[in-house]
């Protein structure tokens, strides 16, 4: 079926489902591939679930004219997304980095949504298959569209660009994440810069972090020319800042260059690494018209609830939930964020860092100096990575998060501020209950 005809259904059916155990009602049904699976064996149970239409790439599943088939179905759902993206007339801000992309895509929602009906990438949907469907929730009732893009390898933001078609773009940072996908950090910025790549070719808008040397040097290698920088100088920056406080929540101080009226704001967010993501925000909805109120409504009401620099209170400890994803980068700004909180009792907990690939060895030896050389009471490292590198008497090191779990069962940490973090598939979470 011609991606045109199939667009005709979609406005019919605007809902799209891809998980046969939550059918929305007359929508339509991508089988898409997986590792372990293949959803043409669930057409037809998507179909009797509700489903309008099955969009499969296996004939012998097309039993009836309600079952589409088409050569790929990954392939259609991105066509699918590409085209309802060229019919939609709003902003969409696209954006990647190596660490913060979650808190700012977040953080830009909340300021844009005090002025305008937007839409932003939903969890951690931000890959091939996530950002098409992100892309296909939008509807006529939005404004604009905020578009997080994830990558692990080299022509992934490329593609995702190509779907999200992004007027306006935002690089976080690049750091020593996915260095095995990417062949090493040199790698890491090509990748990321593809969205800059981007920009230039269609006309859109950069917002670049003036801190940052490497999104520099990346701005000034395409010679981008549609740049609105942010960061810490008021003589340079069109929106610049500074910390006033980090106790343990970060406000801050900012401003409008050439506006001799400065603002406050206090936020829900620790970590001083925030401050650039708050900044990148701010930046945003000034460009979009927001009044300094309004951005500050936003920036204060926006509250973490991902396991993103999110702190929790327990019976006995503070705790600093960070892991949600772990790299070198963002575990050195972690720790030295913990070094400057004031807290009489300080533990770290950090798991293993995935996808370091040749790097794996040196990146978690430099972590392990690098939470050593911190002021905290106790450091604990949990994973095989950090095991296999442990320090004669210095730390505490568990190869698995089991045998962590087993050893704070009969000897728990009390009145304390810990750090825990580490990649995902750590799963860190399950220590939260024993603390």
């Amino acid at each position: 079926m011609v991606i045109e005809k199939l667009y005709e259904l979609y406005l019919q059916h605007p809902t799209i489902s891809t998980d046969t155990r939550k059918i929305a009602p007359s929508s339509l049904f991508f089988a898409l591939k997986g590792d372990k699976f293949d959803a043409n064996t669930f057409a037809q149970q998507a179909i009797e679930a509700g489903a309008a239409y099955a969009i499969i790439d296996n004939a012998a599943y097309r039993i009836s004219e309600r079952y589409i088939l088409v050569d790929d179905v990954l392939e259609t759902l991105q066509d699918l997304a590409r085209y309802h993206r060229k019919q939609l007339q709003i902003p969409v801000i696209g954006l990647t980095g190596s660490n913060g992309k979650t808190t700012s895509k977040e953080l830009i929602n909340a300021v844009l949504s005090q002025k305008f009906t937007t839409l932003a990438t939903q969890g951690n949907l931000n890959n091939h298959i996530g950002v098409p469907l992100t892309i296909l929730t939008i509807n006529a009732s939005h404004q604009m569209a905020v578009i997080e893009m994830g990558a692990n390898h080299q022509k992934e933001i490329d593609l995702l660009c190509s779907i999200s078609q992004p007027t306006h773009g935002l690089i976080t940072n690049v750091g020593k994440a996915h260095l095995e996908g990417f062949g090493g950090i040199e790698g890491v910025k090509k990748g990321k810069g593809e969205l800059y790549d981007h920009l230039k070719a269609h006309e859109g808008i950069a917002f670049v972090n003036s801190n940052i040397t490497d999104l520099l040097k990346m701005q000034q290698d395409r010679d981008l020319q549609k740049v609105i920088h942010y960061g810490r100088d008021k003589q340079k920056d069109t929106i610049y800042g500074q910390l006033t406080g980090n106790a343990p929540f970060l406000s801050l101080r900012w401003g409008i260059k050439d506006v001799p009226e400065e603002h406050s704001v206090a936020s829900q967010l620790t970590g001083e690494y925030n401050l650039d993501n708050i900044l990148a925000a701010i930046c945003i909805g000034h460009h979009f018209g927001l009044t300094p109120d309004q951005i500050n409504a936003g920036v204060a009401g926006y509250q973490p609830r991902n396991n993103r620099s999110q702190i929790t209170k327990t019976a006995t400890n503070t705790l600093i939930c960070d892991y949600y994803n772990a790299n070198p980068s963002s575990m050195v700004v972690a720790i030295d964020n913990l070094n400057k909180m004031a807290a009489e009792h300080k533990v770290l907990i950090l798991g293993d860092m995935f996808e370091m690939g040749e790097e794996a060895a040196a990146e978690h030896e430099a972590i392990i100096k690098a939470a050593l050389a911190a002021p905290a009471d106790e450091h604990i490292f949990v994973g095989n990575e950090f095991y296999q590198q442990k320090q004669d008497q210095q730390g505490t090191y568990y190869r698995t998060a089991e045998e962590a779990i087993a050893a704070m069962q009969s000897r728990p940490i009390t009145n304390s501020t810990i750090l825990i973090k580490g990649s995902r598939g750590m799963a860190l979470e399950r220590l939260v209950s024993l603390l």
